[in-house]
């Protein structure tokens, strides 16, 4: 397929990598220009482009950038884009490390997704956002095999939520449907499923479990994670890209 990826951050990069191992063509784009992408193309083999010719270029598109830079990609992102073209979005909030306070995230009546999917006025699946890269570039097995890592995959388009679970599999993970893109607050920050790993048994289980209505609740939990686990990765230094 042809797969345009926009952002050339650890995800962006990890997905590059791979996609382009199993013979996919990838153009990917940053912020800053396909000049300053030299290092990112000799290191995954995608082709340094544009976010406008990346966009054009997907028969997936992968939206993978800070979330606080979501509302800064050009208005005509997606124009002459065919409608039943996937975009998946990645995207993490973090209030301390990276983003900022986000009033429509602090209320729990939007996901992050539906937030990002207001501001690109495209359908989004929301998947990737829950492992790191490294095992996203390194730890996909075949189907099958024990231990296989399972990702959630949410969104409101069955078609394009089809697609993309498709390549999931592909890229070596076992694909999970996550329900609808306002029930993906179970796979955002602070939550049990975020950065574990899940087999698919226990991923379905605990979704579950969880219900499809985020509670005030647990709304105000996985928050205290949320926070908590960036103070920790303050205090070690490690920033966010």
């Amino acid at each position: 397929m042809n797969i345009g990826i926009i952002g050339a951050g650890h995800i962006g990069s990890a997905l590059a990598v791979r996609l382009v191992s199993l013979g996919h063509s990838v153009k990917i784009a940053n912020s800053r220009g396909p000049e300053t992408l030299g290092d990112v193309a000799q290191k995954t083999g995608a082709t340094p482009v544009t976010a406008k010719e990346a966009a054009r270029h997907g028969e997936i598109i992968v939206v993978t950038i800070p979330l606080k830079n979501i509302p800064d990609l050009p208005q005509d992102l997606f124009e002459g884009v065919l409608a039943d073209v996937p975009v998946i979005d990645t995207s993490n909030y973090y209030p301390l490390l990276r983003d900022g306070q986000i009033p429509e995230l602090e209320t729990g009546d939007l996901t992050e997704s539906e937030w990002v999917q207001q501001h690109l006025g495209r359908p989004v699946v929301k998947v990737f956002n829950n492992i790191y890269a490294d095992h996203l570039q390194n730890k996909g097995l075949p189907a099958g095999t024990p231990g296989r890592i399972s990702l959630p995959v949410a969104g409101d388009d069955a078609a394009a939520k089809q697609t993309v679970m498709a390549l999931v599999e592909e890229l070596g993970f076992d694909a999970v449907d996550d329900g609808s893109l306002h029930e993906s607050w179970r796979q955002q920050p602070g939550t049990p499923s975020y950065g574990t790993d899940m087999p698919a048994d226990k991923l379905r289980e605990h979704l579950a479990s969880l219900g499809t209505q985020r509670t005030p609740e647990q709304h105000a939990e996985y928050l205290a994670n949320q926070n908590a686990a960036e103070k920790q990765m303050e205090a070690q230094g490690i920033k966010l890209k």
